[in-house]
């Protein structure tokens, strides 16, 4: 079967995030730059982005690692749609995704404004989990994708109500304003505990990591971009961006401690025991983000740049391995590392490549992941002596399961399904391995990028260097008994296997995953039992509402002084109105009589049209008559339905009675029920609030809206943004709808 060509949506998606790379680096080159423009004054929001050294840094890669993936992807998904037996027209929906993926980020990293930064965090949820879901037709991706977004979504809350607190605390939504006001305390450690919670979760760190490796499910250009490049490292951004108000809370410090050496245990662990080549490289980037959180919570200048350089060696290295693990799978067909070894005979560009891309992940001299340890050893050792010893420990971890990821497919007797990739999978991973050699020979421009996110993320200057140093500095002492920690447990796995799996079993079998597995079970049981319960009949519906309600109402009513209910005056001019409402009155207790649908629809007529003329009586005309146009089109609209029912149907619920137990408690609840909302509308009558109409306040902010009146404000920007909400929702239904019937599939 021939090779599928590349899509335009393809070249299209390349060339964007060819041209976002060139736009951010030739701005950054030039100094940076800002747009702030109103974007709901009366809030106090804009549109405020700034293009600052971290800005920078995540936009570089989320458009640069973007634009290998991209390219690399269409090589990939002709092959991986034909695979699957989708057409190729899905290209199109796939490249959307990576793209508003790839500007959300951009969006998010350059956002000034916490709400603005916000929305951007939402729509990287939203673009993620129809990238983790893209293969809708298998199980697994859908339930991965699920997961994906309940995980990121849910904890994006605590970023909004983090925001919340900040802009409550400090009167304005502009960060760079809260940042140079904020001043230690108990709100500012509870707002950043908050907000550091959400970025945790993003970058998917214990204990809300689970979700990971259940997105391996994606095709693997997603794996490559979201979960080495972009979408992980949203989270570790997130830290970056509040980091100078973080650094003000020594208890969030301390937790990022702890979650971050947590993550960089439990992640390193349990790649050793993985055999699927894209979970141990997922629960590698647990591990490798438990490095920059663990880094973070260290504190400091050398902190703040050693995080930062850590990301980009680190999106570097793991983007090439993602993409090599792609490309061995498409190519063979085999997944894990029991199903292919000896690939170096029949793939050595890919072999020597994807070499490069592993020892910068596993920090080997000439590589610009060398210069990662040495700035994360250096931060550890500012910290103190068990820091060090820790940090050697975690890149000794990273080194054996580096090693065993990319021996396990390269090197040994080859097998028979091995098969060369072609150069359109090879060359993207080449790339990038020549990027993280050229970082380990020339650091300078890597380095200098890492010092304007420092700089960034501490609020002030981080100077640092990285270099090579022949001499047994404790830099070089720390690198060298990391390899040969890491060699050792590479060399006698039977010491250390069983207790990784061991490790492994135990998280599965009462770890996070399997808490919200239960969690969401038991959340559909109890969905189900509402959902059974509340559709049984309208009663049972309304009920549980205005018991609920009746209840609120009581205890209003206990709770209020005496002298709140005070009776009016009455006269002969009153009598035409109270003659009305007494008519409704009659009409809406006659409404409970009939059977007869007919009898029924007049009678309801008769309350609706009473009431028309009560709001004549109040001198609204334009209500009145747009009651009188409702009751007319619903009486019509009642009387056609009817007409078109089958009469036996009719006649069978009209001489249907209910229990006479249902009958008493349905009078019992609206009696309860009209007395309670008729005690609470003559308390409010009687004794009308004292606070200021807000009539004043819509009145000050109507130019505000650029109408000339309220009424004309509220009609123009409330209701037609409802009607134009309604609009949308029932055309995108109708999409739905036109879609699965042209499928087939709507029965």
């Amino acid at each position: 079967m021939p090779t599928p060509r590349v899509s335009p949506a393809a070249v299209g998606s390349v060339l964007l995030a060819a041209a976002a790379f060139g736009l951010i680096l030739a701005g950054h080159l030039s100094g940076g730059g800002a747009l702030d423009l109103p974007w709901a004054p009366a809030l106090g929001l804009r549109l405020h982005f700034e293009l600052d050294g971290l800005g920078a840094l995540y936009g570089l890669l989320a458009t640069g690692i973007g634009l290998v993936v991209f390219a690399y992807a269409a090589v990939y998904l002709p092959e991986h749609l034909r695979a699957h037996g989708r057409p190729q027209r899905d290209g199109v929906a796939f490249f959307g995704a990576l793209t508003l993926f790839m500007v959300s980020m951009v969006g998010l990293v350059t956002a000034q404004d916490l709400l603005l930064l916000f929305v951007f965090w939402d729509l990287t949820a939203i673009a993620s989990y129809l990238l983790i879901g893209f293969d809708r037709d298998e199980a697994t991706s859908r339930r991965a994708a699920l997961m994906a977004l309940l995980v990121t979504g849910i904890s994006a809350v605590l970023l909004l109500i983090g925001a919340l607190l900040l802009a409550a605390e400090y009167g304005t939504f502009s960060l760079p304003e809260i940042i140079e006001r904020a001043r230690p305390g108990g709100g500012l450690t509870l707002a950043c505990a908050l907000i550091a919670a959400a970025g945790l979760a993003k970058s998917a760190q214990v204990p809300l990591h689970f979700w990971l490796p259940r997105a391996m499910a994606a095709p693997t250009p997603v794996s490559a971009y979201l979960h080495s490049a972009a979408m992980v490292a949203a989270g570790v951004f997130l830290l970056g961006r509040f980091y100078p108000l973080l650094r003000q809370s020594p208890e969030v410090l301390d937790g990022l401690l702890v979650v971050g050496l947590a993550s960089i245990a439990v992640g390193g662990v349990i790649a050793l025991t993985r055999d699927t080549l894209k979970q141990v490289l997922a629960y590698s980037t647990i591990s490798q983000y438990g490095y920059v959180v663990t880094t973070l919570g260290l504190g400091g200048r050398k902190a703040a740049l050693a995080a930062s350089f850590y990301v980009i060696a680190h999106a570097l290295a793991k983007c090439a391995l993602f993409l090599t693990a792609g490309a061995v799978t498409q190519t063979t067909g085999a997944k894990g590392l029991s199903g292919i070894r000896g690939m170096a005979r029949e793939a050595p560009v890919l072999a020597a490549a994807s070499g490069v891309a592993a020892a910068g992940l596993a920090a080997l001299p000439l590589t610009v992941g060398f210069f990662k340890d040495e700035l994360f050893f250096a931060a550890a050792l500012e910290r103190g002596t068990v820091w060090a010893i820790l940090a050697t420990a975690a890149a000794a971890l990273t080194f054996a399961y580096i090693a065993r990821f990319w021996s396990g497919i390269f090197l040994g007797s080859a097998s028979s399904n091995v098969a060369r990739p072609g150069a359109g999978l090879t060359a993207p991973v080449v790339v990038l391995a020549l990027l993280v050699v050229a970082g380990g020979l020339t650091v300078s421009p890597f380095l200098d990028l890492a010092k304007d996110a420092g700089a960034a993320t501490y609020g002030s200057s981080t100077p640092g260097e990285a270099a090579y140093h022949l001499d047994l500095r404790a830099e070089n002492v720390m690198a060298l008994t990391a390899y040969a920690s890491g060699a050792f447990l590479l060399a006698v796995p039977a010491v250390w296997r069983p207790l990784a799996l061991g490790v492994a079993r135990a998280g599965e079998a009462a770890g996070p995953a399997r808490a919200y597995q239960v969690a969401l079970t038991s959340l559909n049981r109890l969905s189900d039992a509402v959902h059974t319960f509340e559709v049984r009949d309208l009663r049972n519906r309304l009920r549980p509402i205005l018991i609920m309600a009746g209840l609120l109402v009581a205890l209003g009513i206990v709770s209020t002084p005496s002298g709140a209910y005070v009776v009016g005056s009455f006269t002969w001019g009153d009598l035409p109105l109270a003659l009305t409402l007494i008519v409704a009155a009659c009409a809406a207790i006659a409404c409970t009589v009939p059977r007869d649908h007919l009898k029924l629809v007049l009678t309801l007529s008769a309350l609706g049209f009473s009431l028309a003329v009560a709001y004549a009586f109040f001198a609204a005309p334009d209500v009145a008559l747009v009651a009188v146009l409702v009751e007319t089109v619903f009486g019509l609209l009642f009387f056609g339905v009817f007409s078109l029912l089958p009469r036996e149907i009719l006649r069978n619920e009209a001489v249907k009675m209910a229990p006479p137990r249902r009958r008493r408690g349905n009078v019992a609840l609206a009696s309860v029920s009209g007395t309670f909302a008729f005690v609470v509308v003559w308390g409010a009558l009687s004794r009308p609030a004292g606070d200021p109409s807000a009539a004043t306040e819509l009145t000050a902010r109507t130019p505000d809206a650029h109408a000339k009146d309220i009424v004309t404000a509220i009609l123009a920007d409330f209701r037609g943004l409802d009607t134009l909400v309604e609009i949308t929702v029932v055309l995108v239904a109708v999409l739905a709808m036109a879609t699965l019937l042209r499928r087939g599939r709507l029965t």
